[in-house]
């Protein structure tokens, strides 16, 4: 298998970073989830899920600049042949994607008023103690408290709780039809 793209079939790089962010997003949101639904505030059990949570959410920031990176440096595959609408729904199902994928991360980081045990190996502050807080502020025009309010808004409200579920779906159920129902190679590509 190629570490490059070709004009037929992913490479093995874009393949390991899609899959990958494919589970670290899933890893998140298991994390988040039981930290909900089986921890009670105030416990270590509650702070080690919201750690690993945010742990997760890190490296998927990692995993998408490279992705982008990635994505610029490469071809990209030939889309498979269909009517005009699917072409254009899918171009903007991965823009959307790439969009919530960078929003959820940004958002998240920003908006959260804890700093982050990256996988208990090392810390990394919150945004708050960080010098990158007053000009972010002032540009937006707006106090920390108010734009954690609506950060909050976006990373669990928006984007966590349905917008980020509804896209990765669409983008499942496009690739399953299209192998089960289309048999074109839209799926093959990427696996």
């Amino acid at each position: 298998m190629p570490i490059k793209n070709t004009e037929k079939d992913y490479g093995s790089i874009a393949k390991w970073l899609h899959w990958g962010t494919a589970l670290l997003f899933l890893a998140a949101y298991c994390a988040v989830y039981y930290r909900q639904w089986f921890t009670e505030r105030q416990t270590d059990e509650n702070w080690t899920a919201l750690q690993l949570h945010l742990s997760f959410g890190v490296s998927i920031g990692v995993l998408v600049v490279l992705r982008i990176i990635w994505r610029f440096m490469n071809q990209q595959p030939r889309i498979c042949p269909g009517p005009a609408w699917q072409v254009k729904g899918a171009h903007l199902g991965h823009f959307l994607l790439y969009v919530m994928m960078v929003g959820m991360v940004f958002t998240g980081y920003t908006g959260t008023g804890a700093p982050t045990e990256f996988f208990f190996l090392f810390d990394i502050p919150k945004f708050e103690d960080t010098a990158m807080l007053a000009p972010l502020m002032d540009l937006l025009g707006v106090t920390y408290e108010q734009y954690e309010e609506t950060a909050d808004f976006l990373h669990k409200e928006l984007g966590g709780e349905w917008l980020v579920w509804l896209l990765i779906l669409g983008h499942a159920a496009a690739a399953l039809y299209h192998h089960f129902v289309v048999k074109d190679r839209t799926l093959k590509k990427m696996l």
